[in-house]
Protein backbone atom coordinates (compact mmCIF):
# COMPACT_ATOMS: atom_id res chain seq x y z
CA UNK A 1 0.00 0.00 0.00
CA UNK A 2 1.52 3.39 -0.93
CA UNK A 3 2.23 5.64 2.02
CA UNK A 4 -0.14 8.44 3.02
CA UNK A 5 2.16 9.84 5.71
CA UNK A 6 1.72 13.62 5.69
CA UNK A 7 3.35 15.11 2.60
CA UNK A 8 3.32 18.59 1.07
CA UNK A 9 -0.09 19.09 -0.51
CA UNK A 10 -0.45 22.44 -2.28
CA UNK A 11 -3.37 24.73 -1.57
CA UNK A 12 -4.94 25.80 -4.86
CA UNK A 13 -6.05 29.38 -5.38
CA UNK A 14 -9.48 30.29 -6.69
CA UNK A 15 -7.97 31.04 -10.11
CA UNK A 16 -6.16 27.70 -10.18
CA UNK A 17 -9.34 25.86 -9.24
CA UNK A 18 -11.19 27.61 -12.04
CA UNK A 19 -8.61 26.42 -14.56
CA UNK A 20 -8.91 22.89 -13.16
CA UNK A 21 -12.67 23.25 -13.59
CA UNK A 22 -12.05 24.02 -17.26
CA UNK A 23 -9.99 20.84 -17.52
CA UNK A 24 -12.78 19.02 -15.75
CA UNK A 25 -15.35 20.25 -18.26
CA UNK A 26 -13.24 18.86 -21.10
CA UNK A 27 -13.08 15.53 -19.28
CA UNK A 28 -16.82 15.46 -18.62
CA UNK A 29 -17.77 16.29 -22.22
CA UNK A 30 -15.37 13.70 -23.63
CA UNK A 31 -16.64 10.99 -21.30
CA UNK A 32 -20.24 11.70 -22.29
CA UNK A 33 -19.33 11.52 -26.00
CA UNK A 34 -17.53 8.22 -25.48
CA UNK A 35 -20.38 6.86 -23.36
CA UNK A 36 -22.82 7.58 -26.18
CA UNK A 37 -20.61 5.78 -28.70
CA UNK A 38 -19.97 2.73 -26.49
CA UNK A 39 -22.36 0.33 -28.20
CA UNK A 40 -22.02 -3.33 -29.17
CA UNK A 41 -19.49 -3.83 -31.97
CA UNK A 42 -17.50 -0.62 -31.53
CA UNK A 43 -13.72 -0.92 -31.37
CA UNK A 44 -11.91 0.40 -28.32
CA UNK A 45 -9.57 2.25 -30.66
CA UNK A 46 -12.54 4.09 -32.19
CA UNK A 47 -13.62 5.29 -28.75
CA UNK A 48 -10.10 6.60 -28.19
CA UNK A 49 -10.38 8.57 -31.45
CA UNK A 50 -13.55 10.24 -30.16
CA UNK A 51 -11.72 11.40 -27.04
CA UNK A 52 -8.79 12.65 -29.14
CA UNK A 53 -11.21 14.75 -31.17
CA UNK A 54 -12.69 16.20 -27.97
CA UNK A 55 -9.21 17.18 -26.79
CA UNK A 56 -8.39 18.82 -30.12
CA UNK A 57 -11.65 20.76 -30.24
CA UNK A 58 -11.13 22.03 -26.69
CA UNK A 59 -7.48 22.96 -27.25
CA UNK A 60 -6.55 20.71 -24.34
CA UNK A 61 -3.78 18.16 -23.86
CA UNK A 62 -4.02 14.52 -22.86
CA UNK A 63 -2.98 13.59 -19.34
CA UNK A 64 -2.48 9.97 -20.41
CA UNK A 65 -0.77 9.93 -23.81
CA UNK A 66 2.98 9.41 -23.39
CA UNK A 67 2.68 8.73 -19.64
CA UNK A 68 5.64 6.57 -18.68
CA UNK A 69 5.75 5.45 -15.02
CA UNK A 70 8.76 3.42 -13.90
CA UNK A 71 6.77 0.18 -13.73
CA UNK A 72 5.46 0.34 -17.30
CA UNK A 73 7.37 -1.31 -20.18
CA UNK A 74 6.39 1.42 -22.66
CA UNK A 75 4.88 4.88 -22.62
CA UNK A 76 1.09 4.89 -22.82
CA UNK A 77 -0.19 5.22 -26.37
CA UNK A 78 -3.83 6.22 -25.86
CA UNK A 79 -5.77 9.14 -24.44
CA UNK A 80 -8.33 6.83 -22.80
CA UNK A 81 -7.95 3.84 -20.53
CA UNK A 82 -10.58 1.35 -21.73
CA UNK A 83 -11.02 -1.64 -19.43
CA UNK A 84 -13.68 -4.22 -20.33
CA UNK A 85 -15.11 -6.85 -17.98
CA UNK A 86 -12.24 -8.53 -16.07
CA UNK A 87 -9.84 -5.65 -16.86
CA UNK A 88 -10.06 -3.40 -13.80
CA UNK A 89 -8.04 -0.37 -14.95
CA UNK A 90 -5.35 0.82 -17.39
CA UNK A 91 -6.62 -1.08 -20.42
CA UNK A 92 -5.06 0.40 -23.61
CA UNK A 93 -7.22 1.17 -26.66
CA UNK A 94 -6.92 -1.73 -29.11
CA UNK A 95 -8.85 -3.21 -32.02
CA UNK A 96 -10.96 -5.27 -29.60
CA UNK A 97 -14.70 -4.84 -30.19
CA UNK A 98 -17.04 -4.67 -27.21
CA UNK A 99 -20.01 -7.00 -27.13
CA UNK A 100 -23.58 -6.86 -25.86
CA UNK A 101 -23.54 -7.51 -22.12
CA UNK A 102 -20.02 -6.21 -21.51
CA UNK A 103 -19.15 -3.65 -18.87
CA UNK A 104 -16.52 -1.07 -19.80
CA UNK A 105 -14.53 1.26 -17.57
CA UNK A 106 -13.67 4.51 -19.38
CA UNK A 107 -10.94 6.64 -17.75
CA UNK A 108 -9.87 9.99 -19.19
CA UNK A 109 -7.61 12.88 -18.22
CA UNK A 110 -7.11 16.30 -19.79
CA UNK A 111 -4.98 19.33 -19.06
CA UNK A 112 -5.73 23.01 -19.73
CA UNK A 113 -2.86 25.45 -19.26
CA UNK A 114 -0.96 22.71 -17.44
CA UNK A 115 -3.73 21.93 -14.91
CA UNK A 116 -5.20 18.43 -14.95
CA UNK A 117 -8.61 16.83 -14.53
CA UNK A 118 -9.17 13.07 -14.27
CA UNK A 119 -12.40 11.07 -14.12
CA UNK A 120 -13.77 7.62 -14.93
CA UNK A 121 -17.11 5.96 -15.52
CA UNK A 122 -18.18 2.36 -16.01
CA UNK A 123 -20.89 1.74 -18.60
CA UNK A 124 -23.03 -1.20 -19.65
CA UNK A 125 -22.71 -2.18 -23.32
CA UNK A 126 -26.21 -2.94 -24.52
CA UNK A 127 -28.01 -5.29 -22.14
CA UNK A 128 -26.89 -5.90 -18.55
CA UNK A 129 -27.35 -8.41 -15.76
CA UNK A 130 -28.58 -7.67 -12.28
CA UNK A 131 -25.14 -8.53 -10.86
CA UNK A 132 -23.40 -6.10 -13.20
CA UNK A 133 -25.89 -3.36 -12.37
CA UNK A 134 -25.28 -3.92 -8.66
CA UNK A 135 -21.51 -3.76 -9.18
CA UNK A 136 -21.56 -0.54 -11.18
CA UNK A 137 -24.12 1.08 -8.89
CA UNK A 138 -22.12 0.17 -5.77
CA UNK A 139 -18.95 1.64 -7.29
CA UNK A 140 -20.74 4.90 -8.06
CA UNK A 141 -22.19 4.92 -4.53
CA UNK A 142 -18.72 4.36 -3.07
CA UNK A 143 -17.38 7.30 -5.08
CA UNK A 144 -20.20 9.54 -3.84
CA UNK A 145 -19.47 8.51 -0.25
CA UNK A 146 -15.76 9.22 -0.64
CA UNK A 147 -16.46 12.63 -2.15
CA UNK A 148 -18.87 13.53 0.66
CA UNK A 149 -16.09 12.82 3.18
CA UNK A 150 -13.64 15.22 1.49
CA UNK A 151 -14.19 18.24 3.74
CA UNK A 152 -11.81 20.54 5.64
CA UNK A 153 -10.57 18.91 8.82
CA UNK A 154 -11.26 15.38 7.61
CA UNK A 155 -8.46 12.94 6.84
CA UNK A 156 -7.71 10.46 4.09
CA UNK A 157 -8.80 7.81 6.58
CA UNK A 158 -12.29 9.34 6.55
CA UNK A 159 -12.44 9.03 2.75
CA UNK A 160 -11.18 5.44 2.84
CA UNK A 161 -13.63 4.49 5.58
CA UNK A 162 -16.56 5.94 3.63
CA UNK A 163 -15.60 4.13 0.42
CA UNK A 164 -14.93 0.86 2.21
CA UNK A 165 -18.25 0.92 4.07
CA UNK A 166 -20.13 0.92 0.76
CA UNK A 167 -18.01 -1.90 -0.67
CA UNK A 168 -18.59 -4.02 2.42
CA UNK A 169 -22.32 -3.32 2.49
CA UNK A 170 -22.67 -4.60 -1.08
CA UNK A 171 -20.20 -7.47 -0.67
CA UNK A 172 -17.60 -6.36 -3.22
CA UNK A 173 -13.82 -6.48 -2.97
CA UNK A 174 -11.32 -3.67 -3.56
CA UNK A 175 -8.42 -3.69 -5.99
CA UNK A 176 -5.46 -3.84 -3.56
CA UNK A 177 -2.55 -1.42 -3.81
CA UNK A 178 -4.52 0.99 -5.97
CA UNK A 179 -6.45 4.13 -5.14
CA UNK A 180 -6.80 7.80 -5.88
CA UNK A 181 -4.23 10.56 -5.82
CA UNK A 182 -3.51 14.21 -5.51
CA UNK A 183 -3.87 16.11 -8.77
CA UNK A 184 -3.01 19.55 -10.09
CA UNK A 185 0.05 20.55 -12.11
CA UNK A 186 0.63 16.82 -12.63
CA UNK A 187 -1.95 14.12 -13.12
CA UNK A 188 -0.52 12.04 -10.27
CA UNK A 189 0.62 13.96 -7.21
CA UNK A 190 0.90 13.11 -3.54
CA UNK A 191 -0.92 12.04 -1.51
CA UNK A 192 -2.10 8.52 -2.30
CA UNK A 193 -5.87 8.41 -1.59
CA UNK A 194 -6.76 4.94 -0.27
CA UNK A 195 -10.03 3.08 -0.70
CA UNK A 196 -9.41 0.88 2.35
CA UNK A 197 -8.72 2.17 5.87
CA UNK A 198 -5.25 1.85 7.33
CA UNK A 199 -3.63 3.71 10.21
CA UNK A 200 -1.27 6.00 8.27
CA UNK A 201 -4.22 7.49 6.38
CA UNK A 202 -5.14 9.53 9.46
CA UNK A 203 -1.88 11.51 9.14
CA UNK A 204 -3.04 13.48 6.10
CA UNK A 205 -5.59 16.13 7.09
CA UNK A 206 -7.55 17.95 4.41
CA UNK A 207 -7.70 21.72 4.00
CA UNK A 208 -9.70 23.99 1.73
CA UNK A 209 -7.90 24.20 -1.60
CA UNK A 210 -6.66 20.61 -1.66
CA UNK A 211 -7.46 18.75 -4.88
CA UNK A 212 -7.87 14.98 -5.08
CA UNK A 213 -8.85 12.32 -7.58
CA UNK A 214 -11.02 9.86 -5.67
CA UNK A 215 -11.50 6.53 -7.46
CA UNK A 216 -13.04 3.35 -6.06
CA UNK A 217 -12.35 0.15 -8.01
CA UNK A 218 -14.68 -2.67 -6.94
CA UNK A 219 -14.41 -6.34 -7.89
CA UNK A 220 -17.25 -8.86 -8.10
CA UNK A 221 -14.97 -11.75 -7.06
CA UNK A 222 -11.73 -12.02 -5.14
CA UNK A 223 -9.21 -9.21 -4.70
CA UNK A 224 -6.40 -11.08 -6.47
CA UNK A 225 -5.15 -9.50 -9.67
CA UNK A 226 -2.34 -9.62 -12.21
CA UNK A 227 -0.87 -7.36 -14.87
CA UNK A 228 -1.50 -8.53 -18.44
CA UNK A 229 1.23 -9.08 -20.99
CA UNK A 230 0.67 -5.63 -22.47
CA UNK A 231 2.30 -4.31 -19.28
CA UNK A 232 -0.63 -2.02 -18.49
CA UNK A 233 -3.94 -3.83 -18.07
CA UNK A 234 -4.77 -4.81 -14.48
CA UNK A 235 -6.86 -7.99 -14.67
CA UNK A 236 -8.76 -9.96 -12.02
CA UNK A 237 -7.20 -13.41 -11.52
CA UNK A 238 -10.57 -15.12 -11.26
CA UNK A 239 -11.78 -13.33 -14.43
CA UNK A 240 -14.75 -11.89 -12.53
CA UNK A 241 -15.86 -8.41 -13.49
CA UNK A 242 -14.83 -5.06 -12.06
CA UNK A 243 -16.04 -1.46 -12.10
CA UNK A 244 -14.26 1.87 -11.67
CA UNK A 245 -15.58 5.37 -10.96
CA UNK A 246 -13.61 8.58 -10.42
CA UNK A 247 -13.93 12.34 -10.06
CA UNK A 248 -11.48 15.15 -9.47
CA UNK A 249 -12.62 16.99 -6.35
CA UNK A 250 -11.63 20.23 -4.62
CA UNK A 251 -11.94 20.50 -0.85
CA UNK A 252 -13.69 23.79 -0.06
CA UNK A 253 -15.21 25.49 2.96
CA UNK A 254 -18.61 25.10 1.27
CA UNK A 255 -18.20 21.35 0.82
CA UNK A 256 -16.64 19.13 -1.84
CA UNK A 257 -16.58 20.66 -5.34
CA UNK A 258 -16.58 18.11 -8.17
CA UNK A 259 -14.35 19.64 -10.82
CA UNK A 260 -15.08 16.94 -13.42
CA UNK A 261 -18.88 17.16 -13.17
CA UNK A 262 -20.68 17.74 -16.49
Amino acid sequence: MPSTTAVPHPIRSAAELETMRESGRVVALALEAVRAAAVPGVKLRDLDDIARTALHEAGAESSFFGYAPAWAPTAYKGVLCLSPNEVVVHGPPTGRRVSDGDVLSIDFGAAVDGWHGDAAITVHIGSSTEEDRRLVSATEEALAAGIAAAVPGATLLDIATAVDAVAKRHGFAHLPDHGGHGIGRAMHEAPFVPNQPFAAARDQRLEAGHTLAIEPMLLAGSSEYRTARDGWSVVTRDRRRAAHAEHTVAVTDDGPLILTAP
